[in-house]
């Protein structure tokens, strides 16, 4: 019986209903934080780390490179020289900060908008962006970092992630998997199969939510009553929620899960309550859905900021380094730019490699009709 018949029986009882889903939560969990946003260090009763001062400042140069590297993929997408672009500004700290809790014998299963946990796998910058520009399918070999390919279709890779990780286990290997996915990804089917398989088998993976509070234009109080990592207890595993803007949290916290995930412990969820600053992807317009102030209170937040106000406050960085990580973002940012612009074009007809081992009649008929559609051009001059 759906909710509009149920209203028009007993409108009263439905009116109820209807206030309640819309009423919000009256208090939020405590979030897992390390490092305020004004950059004091505090301690956690189940979570801590001891960081070196140079490990502080390599964590400060991979959010600043990271997002200088997204700025410049924007950039190029709005030149034209990229089809599309999933930015990931605000995010920087979870990716970060969980990309440098893995090992390099751990395998990772991505989105379409972890680029700084794929440079934190060593993933040459420039490779992510062969997809975008519409010139590869990838552009990198997943198992020469450990680190799969981009996943396009919402929830999916989650699923690809549990089973490697059930292999894992059945090799006796004491690697942990990683799977991200978003707060929007969380509700598809794939996302629940995936919880209930990784529990069954005690996979050892561990669900890394990025929880940016925005599915395009859909807020997160539209698809759940529950905070996201309260999910997990539903299924016979932990979750936590980590203060996604904190590098330092979302690395003792993640280090602790894959931990948990080798000792055989099985899966974990982790939400990191972070924020989006941009639009979804670069055809998508926030100010359609969002307000400004809405932003500007995230702002205060900002991953980078805090990081380097610690920084400063603790005499851990002078103005000599941020000026050479300025330089190398320089650096970065144009060699992105040539890389892009240097790409070559693919050979039309590769569409139809590898879609078959043994080849396919269909297909063998739709590449001579695309062969001879692609003659037709020289033929007329055009």
């Amino acid at each position: 019986m759906t909710v509009e018949s149920t209203a028009a029986r007993k409108p009263r009882r439905s009116s109820k209903r209807v206030s309640a889903a819309k009423k919000p939560q009256s208090s939020e969990p405590q979030l897992v934080q390390l490092l305020t946003p004004d950059g004091q260090r505090v301690e956690h009763p189940d979570y801590s780390i001891d960081i070196t001062p140079d490990e502080l400042r390599g964590l400060y140069r991979d959010m600043v490179l990271t997002r200088r590297f997204d700025a410049e993929a924007t950039a190029l997408q709005r030149q034209g020289e990229l089809g599309l672009w999933a930015s990931l500004l605000g995010q920087e700290a979870a990716q970060i900060g969980s990309g440098r809790a893995l090992r390099d014998d751990d395998y990772v299963f991505p989105t379409y908008r972890e680029h700084g946990v794929a440079w934190c796998r060593g993933v040459d910058p420039t490779n992510l962006l062969g997809m975008f520009r519409g010139v590869n399918h990838g552009g990198w070999d997943p198992n020469s970092n450990n680190f799969h390919l981009y996943t396009i279709v919402i929830g999916s890779q989650t699923l690809h992630a549990t089973g490697y990780a059930m292999g894992v286990a059945k090799d006796g290997a004491d690697s942990a998997v990683i799977a991200y996915f978003g707060d929007g990804a969380s509700s598809q089917g794939d996302v629940a199969e995936s919880f209930t398989f990784a529990a069954v088998y005690n996979a050892p993976v561990v669900f890394f939510c990025q929880n940016n509070q925005w599915a395009i234009s859909e807020p997160t109080e539209r698809q759940t009553r529950v905070p996201l990592y309260q999910r997990a207890q539903g299924y016979g595993f932990p979750g936590v929620r980590v203060d996604g803007n904190d590098v330092l949290a979302c690395l003792a916290v993640t280090r602790s899960a894959l931990e948990r995930a080798r000792r055989g412990e099985g899966p974990m969820l982790v939400e990191a309550f972070t924020y989006r600053m941009g639009a979804h992807t670069t055809s998508d317009d926030p100010t359609k859905y969002r307000h400004d102030d809405e932003r500007a209170a995230w702002e205060a937040k900002d991953p980078i900021l805090r990081l380097r106000t610690h920084l400063e406050s603790e005499n851990h960085a002078d103005d000599a380094f941020f000026s050479a990580l300025e330089e190398e973002s320089d650096a970065l940012a144009k060699r992105v730019r040539e890389a892009v612009r240097a790409m070559p074009d693919p050979d039309p007809m590769a569409l139809f490699d590898h879609i078959y081992a043994d080849g396919n009649g269909l297909v063998d008929e739709e590449r001579a009709q695309f062969a001879a559609y692609q003659a037709s051009f020289a033929e007329d001059g055009s």
